[in-house]
């Protein structure tokens, strides 16, 4: 199952993973993504709500390139698991015990278009209500289609159930409000509404099970997809919500569906969460549908995770980079926070760690090279040249001591004269020549002498 979605985040972790964090790269993938997505059947609105997630974790972050897959797949599992618990949970059971406590039958209406296995799905209900110690009723209240009255009266003999049913032709809703008064007078905890199939694009017929909803208020109205249809499903529960605002979905034939984009794309177009997946042909085959077992056959078991660590960048040649930027409070102001996970129980929520570690800057080039200015930004020497009128240093030994004084004032916050320490003056002081011995000054790192 989902053997195609899996594949499709498993690409883009390896893509990223093998890529540096640059916008354009980053971006290039989630076009790669996109188009495997759309041929997973993720509907476009789940596709943006991916890609939109991705960029404000990765794009602007600098982070250890061995840790961008699990970055990646984090992000993905996290958006994906949060948009389902924003479509949130029914509990069916417990819903009919209440009603059935208050001597009122509880009443399912179930709706989708012909060939979804609409009416084998209510069978299978009805056998899942049997088991779970609750007596039903079915409303035939498919009364255009040949041939259904029979198929659903045939399921309820199989599993012992009253179906109240009339004449081809009838009026749908004066069926299911005869079962409904059926199942009060009988003492009948649950009606299930077996209503005829209808294309999402026929307007009259859409009015038609509205009308059968409103003569008998269900309790639950829920919509019963084909997986195996793919967008066209999708396409077809956002009709039925527009006009039905349907309560949940169940997907079957899921045991055959390879691409498994239909059950996200369903959540997050109608924002109704999906209740049971059809898995079989058996009237035992209807399963409830499990979120963190969903999550795991698409990313895998949840593990612990190394802990992300967020690199500062470095400066190369030709690129000035303030150092005040590079400060531990700068990075975590500027990055996205990198949080590592650590394994639970479905139930357990995790809770965030943040660990943001600053790395000291590799040497320069120029340094290893016996450059005492490597690693100072060429607009820091020329800004305390002008503040202090220092002149070029003659020989190595003066450029040292520069460098040093250079980066004291920069570590005290770049203060101006009247703000110089007295070591900074004093060190300023072994720098400066009388007027007439001064050469003509360069405040260019370049048209020092350096030996």
């Amino acid at each position: 199952m989902f053997d195609k979605l899996r594949n499709a985040f498993s690409s883009a972790v390896k893509s990223l993973g093998e890529k540096e964090l640059k916008e354009k790269d980053i971006d290039e993938v989630l076009s790669q993504l996109e188009i495997a997505l759309l041929e997973s059947d993720v509907a476009t609105e789940v596709i943006d709500m991916l890609k939109d997630d991705l960029k404000k974790q990765l794009v602007g972050a600098t982070v250890q390139k061995d840790k961008i897959p699990d970055i990646v797949k984090q992000d993905l599992r996290q958006s994906i698991s949060n948009m389902f618990d924003a479509a949130g949970k029914i509990d069916i059971l417990s819903n009919i015990q209440k009603k059935k406590e208050k001597g009122e039958p509880y009443i399912i209406s179930f709706m989708g278009i012909n060939g979804t296995g609409k009416t084998t799905t209510i069978a299978k209900f009805a056998n899942f209500l049997r088991e779970s110690k609750f007596s039903a009723v079915i409303a035939a209240a498919d009364t255009y289609r040949a041939g259904a009255i029979e198929q659903i009266s045939e399921h309820a003999k199989r599993l012992n159930i009253k179906v109240i049913a009339q004449n081809y032709g009838s009026d749908p809703a004066a069926v299911a409000r005869d079962a409904a008064l059926y199942a009060k007078s009988h003492k009948i905890d649950c009606v299930l509404v077996d209503t005829a199939g209808r294309m999402q694009t026929s307007k009259n017929l859409m009015d038609q099970i509205s009308k059968i909803n409103k003569v008998v208020n269900p309790d639950l109205k829920l919509f019963v997809g084909d997986a195996l249809a793919g967008n066209n499903t999708v396409s077809q529960a956002r009709e039925f919500y527009n006009h039905t605002k349907f309560d949940g979905a169940i997907l079957t034939k899921s045991d055959a569906d390879a691409r498994g984009g239909a059950a996200i794309s369903i959540v997050k177009v109608t924002s109704s969460p999906i209740l049971y997946l059809g898995v079989g042909q058996e009237y035992k085959d209807l399963k409830s549908f499990d979120k963190d077992l969903f999550l795991e056959m698409i990313f895998g078991p949840q593990e612990i995770t190394p802990e992300l660590i967020i690199v500062p960048p470095t400066e190369k040649p030709g690129e000035k980079i303030e150092q005040e930027e590079t400060s531990e409070e700068k990075v975590v102001a500027q990055k996205p926070e990198i949080v590592s996970t650590t394994k639970a129980s479905p139930k357990e929520e995790v809770k965030p760690e943040i660990k943001v570690e600053v790395k000291p800057e590799p040497k320069h080039a120029a340094e290893e090279q016996g450059d005492p200015f490597a690693g100072i930004a060429t607009n820091d020497i020329e800004k305390y040249s002008d503040l202090f009128d220092v002149l070029p240093p003659e020989n190595d030994d003066d450029a040292r001591r520069l460098a040093a004084t250079i980066r004291k004032w920069i570590s005290n916050g770049r203060p101006k004269p009247k703000e110089t320490t007295k070591e900074e003056v004093e060190e300023k002081e072994e720098m400066t020549v009388p007027d007439d011995e001064k050469p003509k000054k360069s405040h260019s790192l370049f048209g020092w002498k350096k030996k």
